[in-house]
């Protein structure tokens, strides 16, 4: 099928009686790309070789070096090729929420580096990069022009109309849903942002606003991006009376830049970011072959937490195994931590609220923070924890205990790289790092606490010395390396959830001849699984039976094995 036979449709279905011309500008936006894009090195196709790192591009710092350099060293001389790709979070000139209220995107903040800084990246690495495109910086030239009456803003943004009805819209914060600002003659205007007053919503339903978004995205992948982060693309489009999340609207926007991608840079994935329960997240690869490359599994760390605080895996292995391979082109974006918190949205309806709240207790108990977004019924529900990964899996007590909590790390990650997807293992988790509470007090932002900036000299020593930092890198380098060796842990090889023993959570990856058994004790007592026999690839220790100590992990290749006492 021609590009315009996919995008034509759609762009009638976004612009009804206007699809025709606007589609000839979206064709001929395309035309102006192609040869940057014909030129970029394609993406490997996903395999078990595949993992990413979530990272900024400043949290590690050296003084004297730009911070984008500080982390291609770190990159090059101390992780190499344990993960094959770098997710970098928004490197743009920002106003606020640490990164993400862009002023311009198609700039690197100096305060990081260069495009040129981001080609050094690529040398290693493949690179992701984030596209914030639901809003930009309230002090961005895009809002300030529209502001001011720039015809080429007009309609950019959404000024608040008495006859549009958000009486319905979902709110991802206790903030309201409309900001005051002032116009350059001092008119006052209110106009929609979903994430804040320093977050102005784009109106997409202007073409031109679609186009300049079109033209951001394809200019990062002719800038050498393997991958683009479409970050809170839920939100995108507005119509009044709806909930304005998920409409028809925003998966057509999606399935345009799908069509565009496939075009005009085989091989480059489309990652899109929906911090919502499973049902709706999971709409974002459409048909499988005509939206999202890969979806968040926003489920899995919270009940891969839940595991590990109640000593069960049950609400766990009962959820994966309604999971699988999703389609030759698309599947899961797997995940524990990440910059933003531990997000209990995809819970609802897995687990109930009084194992909700045990998650809300054990975040509290470390000193960690509980964020609230505005509910349907007026209220607040719990959105997200904040605390670092690593510590909300122990105990405050564990916390203090280096080998108990790279344990439940390297235990939590075994359960992460063997399940289906393509894992991504965020910064801090990697390195072993405990909460910034000094950061989060000092800021005010609950989010800071799992956002630390390291000076790059001393993280490198300890590393070295510090047993936890060491401890957990070590184990976390050695399990990724380890996947990057089991064709079964590949995306789109079959998933079976087996239940032995709720203390552990089993999967079993693979077909035919190529199988792997993986196994993962949440507790701190020792499992047998009769059921499991064979050697562990990670240990090279033939088992019969499987026998786990707490919380230990084996991935097994079955076979007759040998007893193991």
């Amino acid at each position: 099928m021609s590009l315009e036979a996919r995008v034509r449709p759609l762009l009638e279905l976004l612009y009804p009686g206007r699809g025709e011309q606007v589609s000839a500008q979206v064709l001929a936006l395309a035309a102006r790309h192609a040869p940057a894009l014909a030129a970029r090195a394609a993406h490997p196709p996903l395999s078990e070789r595949t993992a990413y790192l979530i990272t900024y591009g400043d949290t590690v710092r050296r003084p004297g070096e730009a911070p984008l350099q500080t982390l291609a060293g770190l990159l090059r001389e101390h992780v190499g090729d344990a993960v094959s790709d770098v997710h970098l979070l928004p490197i743009f000139p920002w106003t606020s929420d640490d990164g993400f209220a862009v002023v311009d995107h198609r700039q690197v903040d100096p305060g990081l580096g260069t495009w040129d800084d981001v080609t050094g990246l690529t040398a290693g690495h493949d690179v992701m990069l984030d596209f914030v495109a639901n809003h930009v910086s309230a002090g961005s030239p895009w809002f300030e022009g529209w502001l001011a009456d720039d015809p080429a803003r007009a309609g950019f943004f959404l000024e608040q109309d008495a006859e549009f009805d958000a009486s319905r819209v979902v709110r991802p914060r206790t903030l309201p849903l409309f900001s005051d600002h002032v116009r350059p003659d001092g008119r006052p205007v209110r106009v929609w942002t979903t994430f804040g007053p320093d977050q102005v919503d784009v109106d997409v339903s202007t073409p031109a606003a679609l186009l300049e978004l079109t033209d951001v995205l394809l200019g990062y992948l002719g800038r050498g991006a393997s991958a683009v982060r479409l970050d809170a693309i839920g939100f995108l489009w507005k119509a009044s009376g709806t909930t304005c999340l998920h409409l028809p609207q925003t998966h057509a926007v999606v399935q345009l830049w799908r069509a565009l991608v496939d075009h005009l840079a085989p091989g480059a994935l489309l990652l899109t970011e929906t911090n919502v329960p499973h049902a709706e997240n999971i709409s974002y690869f459409g048909d499988g072959t005509d939206e999202a490359h890969l979806v968040y599994q926003f489920a899995l760390p919270p009940l891969v937490l839940h595991s590990f605080v109640s000593g069960s895996t049950a609400r766990l292995s009962a959820w994966a195994a309604g999971t699988g391979p999703v389609s030759p082109t698309a599947t899961f974006f797997t995940f524990l931590a990440s910059h933003d918190g531990i997000g209990l949205r995809a819970t609802e309806g897995i687990l109930t609220d009084a194992e909700r709240q045990a998650l809300v207790d054990r975040v509290r108990a470390h000193g960690g923070r509980v964020s609230m977004a505005a509910a349907a019924d007026g209220g607040e529900r719990v959105y997200e924890l904040n605390l670092s990964y690593l510590d909300a899996l122990a105990t405050p007590s564990q916390a203090r205990e280096p080998a108990v909590v790279a344990a439940k790390a390297i235990a939590a990650h075994s359960i992460l790289l063997s399940v289906v997807g393509v894992p991504a293992v965020y910064v801090h988790s990697l390195l072993g790092s405990g909460p910034d509470l000094d950061g989060m007090r000092d800021s005010g932002i609950a989010r800071r606490i799992n956002r630390a900036v390291l000076d790059a000299d001393r993280l490198v020593e300890e590393l070295r010395t510090d047993p936890r930092r060491s401890a957990v890198f070590s184990g976390l380098v050695a399990l990724l390396r380890a996947r990057q060796r089991q064709p079964a842990l590949a995306p789109s090889s079959p998933q079976e959830v087996q239940v032995h023993d709720d203390r552990a959570f089993v999967v079993r990856r693979g077909s035919g001849d190529d199988v792997l058994v993986c196994a993962t004790n949440v507790t701190g007592e020792q499992v047998v699984l009769p059921g499991i026999t064979g050697t562990d690839v990670l240990t090279g220790v033939a088992h019969s039976p499987l026998r786990l100590g707490p919380w230990g992990c084996a991935w097994v290749r079955p076979g007759r094995g040998r007893p193991d006492g």
